[in-house]
């Protein structure tokens, strides 16, 4: 592995880590993430590098992206699928072959160096070659497809491929780490090699990131067998390796057992996944090891040079000029003029029904009344991307996009990947996080907000319990999980408006020493507990033993 590593292996890291993720956001001219868990894994590789832990990436190429978000005549959401070329990639001269549905698919292998990106090295994994059929060819052409036999047929590739891949390369790392579910046809593969299924589970670490059926997919058992899934197991030998018996296959339980540990994503979660999986007999432990972000990448310097110097007159005006950047993009799209004097609450993340990013708009009067007070103004942003397949999502991106048309304070962006989402972080004065409650794995876009002197307005999920000091350094909305969700949509709305109209709008008008103290408290709150520094160490000392 260290052949491929520009830096000097810290001796603290030696143990060699192939952390597998279907997605990696690392830099905006690579584009090959969706949304949070392509963040985190890119965050990783940052910390991975700084630290020089002894890691590399093992990822997919996607063709086509995710989806390339535009405008229609009407200025709706347009999905549009462009090919990309990335002339900085390594082509590292090796091809694997996997079985998919009895037919060979050739797997190319790419490299991203280390100093490239300052990250730890990753290998990226295509199918699109040249004697590979067509149909073959689509497997890594866009991320997340649509069609469920494909999806099988990418994590696959993902999962044998990267082990094949990293058996060629002659890397055998002491850990295998699977970020999400998606990779687990590797322990097949390592099963393959060496029949004893306790020594792999010994190598095998796995995270699990959402609560939400839609990450924890569940496949015919058979056609998971048919289309090389299980890598030439018979389905007697993943019963009896895995316990699942029945037809239908859960990638997310099927990794519980195959891993020596697994981890949640924040403390919460960690309680939230231990009661959803509590029924799974023979499983690995699940702790936890909180999301992060890394401070090099995502935090402003000059707003951290501030913040050291203890001078707040920086610190506002620094504040500002991000903001007036931002405010260049909103005109640029929208034709709107925003004022870097007025409170602006930024809505970005990925468009999810349970994220819910209309909830600010719930009570339309309240709504109104909030858009139109001229003693304590404010401007919104709505950004992100919804699953391109996803009707409901593009709908409702659709109605906020309509909605924000009748007002000049507010603006609906396209175009969210991390250099959009960068501007949003450092322009926010308040990080809005809406998603209903128990259902927020982590939610890290808020902690790289915070690094930014954004302050977070948000439901007491994920890893907001363990930062949030209300009135202090957030404002938290309290929810209650056990009521029915038309109920808790009410309350959380109500608890929501009342914040920002009785707490966060007077503070930042009629309070600039209480509101300067949330900025500074914010982003003194997540330069250490919440730095990918801390989560990249956290995994040597807890699951890399």
């Amino acid at each position: 592995m260290q052949r491929f590593q520009t830096y000097n292996i810290n001796p603290r890291y030696k143990q060699s880590v192939a952390y597998f993720s279907m997605e990696f956001a690392i830099h905006q001219a690579l584009k090959i993430y969706s949304g949070g868990l392509g963040f985190l894994a890119g965050s990783h590789m940052r910390s991975a590098y700084d630290l020089q832990q002894n890691v590399i990436g093992v990822g997919m190429l996607w063709s086509y992206g995710y989806y390339d978000q535009s405008r229609d005549e009407d200025r709706n959401l347009k999905v549009e699928f462009r090919r990309k070329r990335y002339y900085f990639l390594e082509d590292l001269n090796i091809e694997v072959s996997v079985n998919i549905n009895g037919k060979p698919v050739y797997v190319k292998a790419y490299l991203l160096p280390a100093e490239t990106f300052n990250t730890a090295p990753v290998i990226l994994l295509s199918t699109d070659v040249e004697h590979n059929d067509y149909l073959a060819k689509t497997i890594t052409h866009k991320l997340y497809d649509a069609n469920m036999e494909t999806r099988i047929a990418q994590e696959i590739v993902l999962g044998i491929g990267g082990a094949k891949v990293l058996a060629a390369l002659g890397i055998e790392p002491d850990f295998y780490h699977m970020n999400e579910g998606h990779s687990l046809p590797l322990v097949f593969e390592l099963y393959n090699k060496n029949k004893n299924f306790d020594a792999i589970k010994q190598k095998v670490i796995f995270t699990t990131h959402t609560p939400e059926a839609a990450g924890n997919e569940e496949h015919s058992m058979h056609l998971l067998q048919k289309m090389g899934f299980f890598n030439g197991c018979s389905l007697e030998e993943v019963h009896q390796l895995t316990g699942i018996e029945g037809d239908r296959f859960s990638l997310t339980v099927g990794a519980l057992k195959c891993a020596k540990i697994a981890n949640a994503v924040s403390k919460l979660h960690c309680e939230v996944s231990n009661k959803m999986w509590d029924w799974v007999e023979g499983r690995c432990e699940i702790t936890y090891v909180t999301n992060a972000q890394n401070r090099r990448y995502w935090a402003d310097k000059q707003l951290l040079k501030a913040l050291d110097e203890h001078e707040d007159y920086e610190l506002e005006a620094r504040k500002k000029h991000l903001k007036r950047q931002l405010f260049i993009e909103v005109a640029n799209q929208t034709g709107k003029m925003f004022d870097p004097n007025v409170l602006t609450i930024v809505w970005s993340r990925r468009f999810a029904e349970y994220k819910r990013p209309g909830l600010l708009k719930y009570d339309m009067e309240k709504f109104l009344e909030l858009v139109s007070n001229s003693e304590m103004p404010v401007q919104i942003i709505w950004a992100g991307k919804p699953y391109p397949f996803d009707s409901g999502a593009v709908n409702l991106f659709n109605e906020l996009n309509y909605i924000s048309r009748n007002f000049k304070n507010v603006a609906v962006l396209i175009g969210y990947e991390l250099g959009l989402s960068m501007l949003l972080k450092k322009g926010a004065d308040i990080w809005l996080n809406t998603p209903r409650i128990t259902r927020e794995a982590s939610g890290t876009s808020g902690m790289s907000a915070a690094m930014n002197g954004a302050v977070n307005v948000s439901i007491n999920d994920g890893w907001h319990p363990e930062f949030e000091r209300h009135g202090i350094n957030c404002f938290t909305i309290d929810a209650d999980a056990s009521l029915p969700i038309e109920e808790q949509d009410y309350q959380d709305n109500k608890s929501l408006m009342k914040i920002l109209m009785e707490e966060a709008l007077p503070a930042y008008y009629h309070d600039k020493k209480k509101w300067m103290s949330l900025m500074r408290n914010s982003m003194l709150g997540t330069l250490t507990d919440f730095d990918s520094s801390r989560m990249a160490h956290e995994y040597y000392k807890k699951l890399y033993k």
